[in-house]
């Protein structure tokens, strides 16, 4: 029995430690994306960011998932999946050129509350009194950070928002996916899909690539790639009540980031709505695991 318990702190350690550094990758990946959305359109990064990832990412899926992870039972579904994703990214990519990097982090962290909102209102599932006063404090959190009425409201607020009910809806859609796909192909069909949507985009917005901006894409996508690949293990390897709430510390990471490339330091108000959104979403977390227990 020791052995076994031993086993089990092992691996939800790892998946500690893999989630952690997962998030420091994406926190890179958005640092690299607000510094490139300056001179480029979200859409081109993103386009670039998928087709330079895209080997990389089949090979994980051939690595992980053998030759099955190449298949896809409802190809439709991730179609879907991948607008949304785009959908997201693109948006959130855009808030970057207008606020600072752990406004916006804070900002997205309100996904968790609007996941629970749509799987009541979309999919009928119950959600208890309890989870329904997160997500009312979740709002508030919202609320607190984007100042709506006041003289510090920048509209720009609503593209991180508007990321997160989207990164909520992407989330909730992978019940659309066949049970039978792994998450690998999960993965594989998103990036792929991602390069094909917006490379159809890419040409109405394309701006010439200066040579210094070369290694910032192939960074975007390393780090991007990195960072979805460590946290989708991380899940593997600990419940996603152990690893999920270490989401949160990419608010130290976003905050330290901004501080020193562009000596952003955010002002109370997001310290404050990031607490109450933080908690609200820790709460939803810790529900479902009691009510999955």
């Amino acid at each position: 029995m020791q052995t076994v318990a031993t086993n089990a702190a092992s691996r939800s350690f790892t998946g500690i430690l893999m989630m952690c550094a997962g998030v420091a990758c994406l926190s890179v990946n958005d640092a690299i994306g607000k510094t490139l959305a300056a001179d480029y359109s979200p859409v081109q990064i993103l386009f670039l960011r998928n087709v330079i990832a895209l080997p990389v990412a089949i090979l994980i899926a051939l690595r992980m998932g053998g030759t099955a992870a190449l298949r896809s039972y409802r190809p439709v579904a991730h179609l879907v999946r991948a607008v949304l994703w785009l959908c997201a990214a693109t948006l959130f990519f855009t808030g970057l050129t207008y606020l600072g990097l752990a406004e916006a982090t804070t900002l997205v962290f309100a996904a968790p509350v609007f996941i629970t909102a749509l799987s009541a209102l979309l999919l009928k599932e119950h959600v208890g009194w309890r989870r329904w006063s997160a997500v009312l404090v979740g709002f508030l959190g919202v609320l607190v950070v984007v100042r709506p009425g006041s003289a510090a409201f920048q509209p720009a607020a609503l593209f991180p928002v508007a990321t997160a009910l989207f990164y909520a809806a992407l989330m909730i859609s992978a019940r659309w996916v066949d049970p039978r796909e792994s998450v690998w192909t999960l993965m594989l069909y998103l990036v792929g899909a991602g390069a094909l949507l917006s490379g159809i985009v890419s040409p109405f917005v394309w701006a010439a690539i200066r040579a210094e901006d070369l290694w910032l894409f192939f960074a975007i996508a390393l780090f991007g790639t990195a960072g979805m690949t460590m946290m989708t293990q991380a899940f593997r390897f600990a419940p996603a009540a152990v690893v999920a709430p270490f989401d949160y510390s990419a608010l130290l990471w976003a905050t330290m980031l901004g501080w020193l490339i562009w000596n952003e330091i955010p002002d109370l108000a997001t310290y404050v709505g990031a607490g109450i959104i933080i908690l609200s979403g820790l709460f939803i977390v810790f529900r479902e695991r009691q009510l999955d227990e």
